[in-house]
């Protein structure tokens, strides 16, 4: 009895243990003033992929951006295969590409606003229209 008692309670704890570890999205706002942040991908032949990325929140929403990278054409391949690492805990999300101009113009701004002289450097480098991408719950 006092086996299937603990058998019982260990499911459980496994259980909650897998809701905790996909807890949907990390609360935007607490987390808005964290400079860079980790980004889990896979590439093609399935090797975990992890980059060192800054993200920005607009509107109580995380977004993040990337050129022609590694990473950003793994998300092209597979937008639902995301973790997110923000100070130690990881959201399994979906990147939803964003091709509005208005949106876009705002997220720029918001990453301009947080990364500064920088970010615009970057982008000058960079040269093109990145991809910026929503990111979601799975």
């Amino acid at each position: 009895m006092a086996r299937s008692r603990l058998a019982a309670l260990l499911s459980l704890g496994l259980v909650l243990g897998v809701v905790e570890a996909r807890a949907a999205e990390p609360n935007w706002d607490q987390v808005a003033e964290v400079g860079t942040i980790e980004i889990v991908t896979h590439d093609e032949d399935g090797d975990a992929r992890e980059t060192k990325i800054w993200f920005v929140v607009l509107d109580g929403q995380g977004f993040i951006r990337t050129g022609n990278s590694n990473w950003g054409e793994n998300i092209r391949r597979d937008p639902s295969d995301v973790v997110l690492r923000i100070e130690d805990k990881e959201y399994p999300l979906r990147a939803e590409f964003i091709e509005n101009d208005g949106l876009r113009e705002r997220v720029v701004a918001a990453f301009r606003a947080k990364y500064g002289w920088f970010d615009g450097f970057i982008n000058f480098v960079r040269g093109k229209r990145p991809n910026i991408m929503h990111m979601i719950s799975r």
